[in-house]
């Protein structure tokens, strides 16, 4: 079993920073792929981005490569989604969610656990 809890979210301005943090407990950490996933109201749930559980690998979804960024801390156990440059279209709930499976995925069915999720609200 894993456990996830998402912090950070918050009220912002179009074009500031945020960061979110999400923190596991239970399985081994390094050996999870951790996704980023957002869900706006009246929308599906969407891919944000992943990290492989080494760290060496990241993809994103199209709509904030480049602008947002993946990393991780084995030792703490914590996975970090940096958003920057944001837009009011960033406004959503966002999910940090784990993968037990071998080959990341940016598939929503095929992650295995998830955090209770964090509001993010970008004001333009």
């Amino acid at each position: 079993q894993v456990q996830l809890r998402e912090s950070g979210g918050g009220l912002v301005q179009a074009g500031d920073s945020l960061r979110l943090s999400c923190t596991a407990s239970g399985q081994t950490f390094s050996s999870l792929t951790m996704g980023w996933f957002r869900q706006a109201p009246g929308e599906d749930r969407e891919f944000v981005g992943y990290i492989s559980g080494n760290g060496a690998r990241t993809y994103f979804a199209a709509s904030v490569r480049g602008r947002f960024a993946i990393s991780r801390d084995n030792a703490k156990k914590t996975v970090y989604l940096q958003m920057n440059v944001v837009f009011p279209a960033d406004t959503a709930v966002y999910y940090c969610a784990a993968d037990t499976a071998a080959v990341p995925t940016y598939y929503v069915d095929d992650y295995d656990y998830w955090g209770q999720g964090t509001q993010v609200t970008v004001s333009s």
